[in-house]
């Protein structure tokens, strides 16, 4: 794997290992039309593939990543019949995931209500650490 690609993925990876109900098997492949994509695949075999969409800057493509990721977290846990949140908001439990974005140049996890930094992305189930500034005036800790 590109050693960019990887580490713009690393994050995201970590966070879905740490956090996701849904065990997960990673492989990297190639397709003809994307290039380079990292393919999620679940229990069941069902999978989605990653792949560099946009972003200028490092942070804008984890969060980029981070979004697909969440996409397939909430297939794969429906298919499993769980609840389908991941990231859950631990600022409302079962109600709705958290949403991947950028905040003061950092991927992030926040609450899409409240705006609120939940965690920077890699870091879910660990302690906030760096991230300063939030859309809607705190960093929500679990």
């Amino acid at each position: 794997m590109d050693e960019e690609l990887a580490t713009l993925l690393d994050p995201v990876l970590r966070d879905l290992k740490a956090t996701c109900a849904v065990r997960m098997k990673v492989r990297e492949e190639w397709d003809d039309a994307v290039g380079d994509l990292v393919m999620l695949y679940g229990p069941d075999g069902s999978g989605a593939g990653l792949v560099p969409r946009f972003g200028s800057c490092a942070a804008e493509r984890v969060a980029d990543f981070a979004d697909q990721a969440q996409d397939w977290a909430v297939e794969a846990l429906c298919a499993a019949l769980r609840p389908a949140v991941w990231p859950e908001c631990p600022e409302h439990p079962d109600s709705h995931p958290l949403a991947a974005g950028v905040v003061g140049g950092v991927a992030v996890w926040s609450c899409p209500g409240s705006g609120r930094v939940a965690a920077r992305i890699g870091e879910l189930g660990g302690p906030v650490t760096g991230v300063g500034g939030d859309v809607g005036g705190g960093v929500i800790t679990s």
